[in-house]
């Protein structure tokens, strides 16, 4: 394709990117630039919560681009005061602060626990615990809040005030606290780490450990959050509210928009000039947003992610009884799991080239996260071109 050789070129090769040129998409359906369709179950990695061009976000950027397509924060911006409000009313958070993606949002929930902690303790209580096999983003901070070493390769030295722990490990993470730590900063269920969910009671022992030691606790929501584990938070599953949360991804259906909130007495620690962003909470992303969440709540798309994901994970575990190298299911909602034994890329890839799109993790776990609008019929569509391309699979775990 002249676009692919374009952008060997031009583009930055950050993404060992497939040979697809994507040119529209509807639902859970993608086209490239020939005319090939795909069954998109990667979603823009849990981006497109409500599939690709939902019918009223178009609508809401339609109508918002004749009107004001970006004004400075230094003024009040009407659809970032009501986006606040949405979230504030169906959350455990007080106030939110705006910005354009999960790390940003990450970076800001780090400024806030050590400023707090610094006012309140003084300049030495800065650490953050965090888990091994997280994944919190990608600049020099956040890469070294991530429990993957991988993330880390080239870039050194890493930045000071990061400890690591295994997610579920509570007596670890306890051995960890000292005097210098001043939060911990958690996933919910981990995505780039392999979709890995805690054992129930976990995260209330977290909880618990931030109140003994006043240390704050961070939820990263940025993949689980906005509806995809079939609550509008992962936390409500455990009723376990933290300090501050951070959000991303899908929070405007797929606008970049990143966002931080906490609670009033937190939030008051960020005055003016300490933080910011200017193109953070943008009229033209926050209407976007509005129309995104709205609908997630009020248009049964919750109820279809429960029971979606519920099929979705039955389809699975009726392959997992069918092929050895399938070592477990794991997920909520529709952030779902397939541990193999043997490399995922060529599964990946195989899929790819029969019309679905998924990827793998951490070398062998496919991670399924298809739009919260997804049909039954969709789902098994996916899961026999899964079952297709795992018949070809040989003893040495290539695919034919």
């Amino acid at each position: 394709s002249e676009w692919i050789d374009k952008a060997d070129k031009h583009v930055m090769k950050t993404y060992g990117r497939y040979p697809i040129v994507a040119q529209r998409g509807e639902g859970c359906r993608l086209w490239d630039v020939e005319g090939r369709v795909y069954l998109d179950f990667l979603a823009g990695v849990a981006v497109n919560n409500l599939g690709h061009c939902h019918p009223k976000v178009v609508a809401a950027l339609r109508e918002q681009a004749g009107r004001l397509l970006h004004c400075s924060n230094f003024y009040h911006i009407p659809q970032q005061i009501e986006l606040a409000e949405w979230l504030c009313e169906h959350s455990f958070a007080d106030s939110v602060f705006f910005c354009n993606s999960g790390a940003e949002a990450n970076e800001a929930a780090m400024k806030l626990a050590r400023k707090h902690s610094r006012e309140k303790y003084g300049e030495n209580r800065f650490e953050v615990i965090t888990a091994l096999a997280s994944f919190h983003g990608r600049t020099i901070a956040t890469i070294s809040a991530t429990g993957q070493e991988k993330v880390k390769a080239g870039f050194s030295p890493m930045l000071n005030g990061f400890k690591h722990v295994p997610f579920g490990d509570l007596e670890a993470m306890r051995q960890m606290v000292t005097p210098n730590v001043c939060a911990i900063m958690l996933e919910p269920i981990q995505g780039e780490g392999g979709v890995n969910v805690p054992l129930p009671g976990y995260l209330k022992a977290v909880r618990d450990l931030c109140d003994e030691f006043d240390l704050l606790l961070i939820y990263d929501e940025v993949q689980v959050g906005c509806g995809r584990t079939g609550t509008l938070w992962a936390y409500e599953h455990e009723e376990v509210p933290p300090d501050i949360m951070t959000l991303a991804k899908a929070l405007a259906g797929g606008p970049p928009i990143g966002a931080m909130l906490t609670t009033t007495s937190l939030a008051e620690r960020l005055g003016p000039g300490t933080h910011g962003s200017t193109f953070g909470g943008n009229p033209l992303v926050c209407a976007a947003a509005l129309a995104a969440m709205q609908t997630i709540t009020d248009d049964g798309i919750l109820d279809n992610c429960r029971t979606m994901g519920e099929y979705l994970t039955g389809e699975l575990e009726r392959l997992q009884g069918k092929y050895a190298f399938i070592k477990e299911i794991r997920g909520r909602g529709l952030i779902i799991g397939m541990e193999l034994t043997i490399e995922g890329g060529p599964l990946v890839n195989a899929a790819m080239e029969r019309g679905l799109l998924i990827n793998c993790t951490v070398g062998k776990v496919l991670r399924f996260v298809p739009p919260l609008i997804v049909s039954r019929a969709e789902i098994d569509e996916a899961v026999t071109i899964l079952d297709e391309v795992m018949a070809t699979i040989d003893t040495t775990g290539h695919a034919g």
